[in-house]
């Protein structure tokens, strides 16, 4: 494994045990309020400072991966559950399904993601629920062209032949023969997607139409530090560092698992042919 896959798992590993253990590591409630110590510097008692309302940023970063890691790997899992079987189906029936997915689905990619992720969060209003639905919406077009992809490539195979020829229905070709050869591919969309679902979740929340408060959020709170960033600049410095390191890793444990699953790089060493 490269390096940078050994750090993208490290990284990862770091950020999702603080999700996971942040109530028992935490040195304090994120939304407990101490007006005594607005804006306080960071020190030994706030460790990043406190933010306008006196809550200790160390644990609303904490509590914030909580939130951003639940709604990148839930959005991109409901992403790869709708469009997979639309991209199977596009690329193994052709035809006029072909035409309507993928006409549906170039319609969703000529909007920039996060514009889009907007316009939903908009119509459908602020909170986890709809940013998620927002996101798997965005998110749902690149794994249906990738799986139509594969599907185009597989279903010219002669295993795939021969399976029609001995009448193995469309059901068992599909998921006997095609989904486990592109397993590997949407393994290493999954981790793409979740570094970039993670990215539009900030966004939506700096917008104020994402995650509201109190609840933490590595965007939202940027958006709070953005107001008093001559004053208290910190105050940004500790969510947007979390979300830097949150991306790498699963950016570099994407590389890591391109490297170790695509047959290509296998073949040639690490290049493609």
């Amino acid at each position: 494994m490269a390096a940078t896959g050994v750090v993208g798992l490290a990284l990862l590993f770091v950020v999702l045990m603080t999700a996971i253990m942040a109530p028992a590591i935490a040195p304090y409630s994120p939304t407990k309020q101490d007006l005594d110590h607005v804006l306080a510097r960071p020190s030994r008692q706030h460790l990043l400072g406190t933010d306008d309302l006196g809550r200790d940023l160390l644990t609303r970063v904490m509590y914030g991966a909580r939130v951003s890691v639940t709604a990148g790997f839930v959005s991109v899992g409901a992403a790869a559950l709708l469009g997979v079987p639309l991209g199977l189906a596009a690329g193994y029936y052709r035809g006029i399904s072909d035409t309507i997915i993928m006409r549906t689905m170039d319609g969703l990619l000529a909007f920039p993601a996060l514009v889009l992720a907007m316009a939903i969060t908009a119509a459908l209003g602020p909170g986890i629920r709809n940013v998620i639905v927002a996101v798997a919406a965005v998110t749902c077009p690149a794994f249906a062209r990738l799986a139509r992809g594969q599907v185009l490539l597989l279903r010219e195979l002669e295993m795939v032949a021969a399976a029609r020829a001995v009448g193995m229905g469309d059901g068992r070709i599909l998921f006997r023969y095609m989904v486990p050869n592109m397993m590997s591919v949407l393994i290493i969309q999954g981790a793409l997607s979740v570094g970039q679902a993670i990215l539009t979740e900030a966004g939506l929340s700096f917008l104020g139409l994402g995650i509201q408060p109190p609840t933490p959020a590595w965007g939202s709170m940027i958006e709070i530090g953005r107001r008093y960033l001559e004053q208290t600049p910190w105050m940004s410095l500790g969510p947007g560092i979390a979300i830097l390191v949150t991306v790498l890793g699963f950016n570099f444990s994407a590389d890591a698992l391109r490297d170790a699953l695509d047959p290509r790089l296998l073949r040639t060493g690490g290049r493609e042919a």
